[in-house]
């Protein structure tokens, strides 16, 4: 009867040392992790329309945040103002004198060849009355310096007249284009700015933190909304230098959500990485010996659309072969 009981009380400890065993095998305890990404911007303004919430997922492109911006509104009217300026002295420069001056001009030219048309007949009749001897040669001197003089003022407003109509030099019409091109590039420039009052999200994320509220001053470079990238999704685990031989980079993993009712996710091993700091440590409950390096392994989902609405920061299990 001894033995008996004997018996039944090794197999009663037994197998509660097996369960003992069973409850100190150690879990390999991850947390999901998405990438982060801030957004920010490229000019001082302030802060006008929040459009999203804490929490909200957004499209790349959606409009997150709009500025205020008098300083561009001013300098967009200049802008334009020495576009417009520079446009007449660019149009000027090509199309030569006014409607007014070309007269002027043409009616210059008509005198001075009325004038030279009579110095040509006086010195047709002195070179006449010179071969008859009935003149001095100092005379007819006289007369032809007053032709060539004549002559020479009808060349030169026959000259000044086809540059008119021509328009002004060469070089100066590229001065007044290399205006104009200055100020269309002013233009521009504040168009490229004026777009800057609305904070466009780069990619599709989730909202997690929104810097600044209604009112306050954003400056240049400032973090105004905070978040995780949808797409960019991994699994973190810590592992001691035990247990880094059953990881392999590429490897498949099969891992499970306790949230979602242990829901299987597959992942692939993508970095396997020392740990320099045990502030790092992503398992709760980590079993290692004092003297053992700790790993970081990071997994990919194999299938990206599977794992896009999982919680960030939540708990998943590696699955034990």
């Amino acid at each position: 009867m001894k033995n008996i009981i004997y018996t039944i009380a090794g197999i009663i400890l037994l197998q509660s040392c097996s369960g003992d065993n069973a409850k100190k095998e150690p879990k390999l305890e991850g947390k999901i992790e998405r990438d982060q990404i801030a957004v920010t911007t490229k000019i001082p303004g302030k802060i006008q329309k929040i459009l999203v919430e804490v929490g909200e997922s957004v499209h790349k492109g959606d409009t997150l945040i709009v500025l205020e911006l008098p300083e561009v509104d001013a300098k967009s009217i200049q802008a334009e103002g020495a576009l417009a300026a520079a446009q007449a002295q660019y149009e000027m420069a090509v199309k030569g004198a006014t409607d007014g001056q070309l007269k002027q001009l043409h009616a210059k030219v008509d005198g001075l060849k009325e004038q030279f048309d009579f110095a040509q007949k006086s010195l047709d009749r002195m070179n006449n009355l010179l071969k008859d001897s009935l003149i001095a040669q100092q005379k007819y001197d006289e007369v032809y310096a007053k032709y060539q003089g004549a002559k020479n003022q009808y060349l030169a407003a026959q000259a000044e007249l086809a540059d008119v109509q021509h328009g002004a030099r060469i070089e100066q019409q590229r001065m007044a284009l290399g205006q104009k091109e200055r100020a269309l590039g002013a233009v521009d420039e504040v168009k490229v700015a004026g777009k800057e009052r609305y904070i466009l999200a780069p990619q599709d994320m989730t909202v997690e933190n929104i810097n600044l509220q209604v009112g306050e001053l954003a400056l240049a470079g400032y973090s105004l909304v905070s978040g995780y990238i949808n797409d960019a999704t991994f699994f973190r685990v810590t592992i001691p230098e035990s247990k880094v031989k059953e990881f392999t980079k590429g490897q498949e993993k099969i891992l499970t959500v306790p949230y979602l009712d242990n829901r299987e996710i597959k992942a692939k091993v993508e970095t396997i990485k020392p740990l320099s700091s045990y502030a790092n440590i992503s398992t709760a409950y980590p079993d290692f010996e004092e003297q053992e390096t700790l790993f970081e392994i990071h997994l990919k989902p194999v299938d990206k659309q599977e794992s896009k609405d999982l919680l960030t920061k939540a708990t998943f299990l590696v699955k034990q072969n």
